[in-house]
C-alpha cells in the first residue's frame, strides 16, 4: 500500500531559510509530509504543545545544525534542543545534519554570545551521540537528507499515511477479522490435538491387556505373552 512519511524538520530558522527550503524540497520529492515552523497554522495554543503535537504526529525527526544555538526559554536551553530531547524520548527515529566546517560559516550567521556558542558545542556533543551526517552547503545537505532518509526508512520502516480511499473497506475489515479467528482456533485445536488423545479413543487399549500370540517358526510353535505398547517376552 502506497504511503507517505510525515516528516519535522527541526533548526534555527533566520540563518537556515535557505538551508531548510532545500530539505523541504527534498522531502517532498522522496513524498514524504515536510512539518516545520514555517507551517505552523495560527492557533491559540501555546507554541510549545503545538510543537510537541506536531512531533508526535510525526514518523521521523531531522535535526540541522548551522552556527547558532537559536532562542532559548527561561531554562537556557533552545527550543531546537527540546524540539531534538522530546523527540529523542518519544522515540521517534532521527537523523542529525551538523555543518562540517562551522569555521566557514558567515559571522552574521553565527553566535557571538561566549555562553551560547558553548551551549551550542555542548548541544553538537549531544546529537553526535546519535544518527549524524554533516553538511557544507544548502544543496549539499538537500542531497545529504534525501540519501540518509532512504536509508532510514528502510532500517526503521514507521506507520506512515495513506490516502482514506485506499484503506480496506467495512466489509474487508470484517473478513479479516473473521478470518483471524478461524485461524486462531485453527491454531488452539493443533496444540489440543498434540497433547490429548483423539476423541473417541477412551476404549482402546491402553497398555495394560493381557495377550497371547502363537505362531510357527520351522518345525517349531512359540507362544507369546505380553502386554499391549511393551515389548514382548516370549517362551518356546
Amino acid at each position: 500500500m502506497d504511503k507517505r512519511y510525515q516528516v519535522f524538520v527541526s533548526s534555527t530558522y533566520e540563518d537556515l531559510q535557505e538551508e531548510r527550503r532545500e530539505v523541504m524540497q527534498a522531502l517532498l520529492e522522496l513524498d514524504c509530509i515536510p512539518v516545520g515552523m514555517e507551517l505552523f497554522p495560527a492557533a491559540d495554543e501555546d507554541q510549545w504543545t503545538l510543537i510537541k503535537k506536531l512531533i508526535d504526529d510525526c514518523d521521523y525527526y531531522i535535526l540541522v545544525i548551522g552556527g547558532r544555538y537559536g532562542s532559548v526559554n527561561a531554562e537556557e536551553i533552545s527550543y531546537t534542543q527540546m524540539e531534538y530531547e522530546y523527540a529523542l524520548e518519544s522515540g521517534i527515529p532521527i537523523i542529525s545534519f551538523i555543518h562540517k566546517n562551522p569555521e566557514k560559516i558567515e559571522s552574521g550567521k553565527t553566535d557571538q554570545d561566549p555562553r551560547k556558542k558553548k551551549k551550542l558545542e555542548k548541544f553538537k556533543e549531544l546529537v553526535q551521540q546519535k544518527m549524524c551526517r554533516h553538511w557544507t552547503s544548502p544543496s549539499d545537505l538537500g542531497s545529504v537528507v534525501s540519501r540518509s532518509l532512504i536509508k532510514l526508512t528502510k532500517n526503521k520502516p514507521r506507520t506512515g499515511w495513506v490516502k482514506a480511499d485506499l484503506l480496506p473497506s467495512e466489509d474487508t475489515t470484517k473478513e479479516i477479522l473473521e478470518l483471524k479467528k478461524k485461524i486462531e482456533f485453527l491454531e488452539k485445536e493443533l496444540v489440543q490435538s498434540q497433547i490429548q488423545a483423539p476423541k473417541g479413543t477412551e476404549m482402546l487399549s491402553q497398555g495394560e491387556d493381557i495377550f497371547k500370540i502363537e505362531y510357527k517358526y520351522g518345525i517349531s510353535t512359540y507362544l507369546g505373552i505380553g502386554l499391549v505398547g511393551e515389548t514382548e517376552e516370549f517362551t518356546k
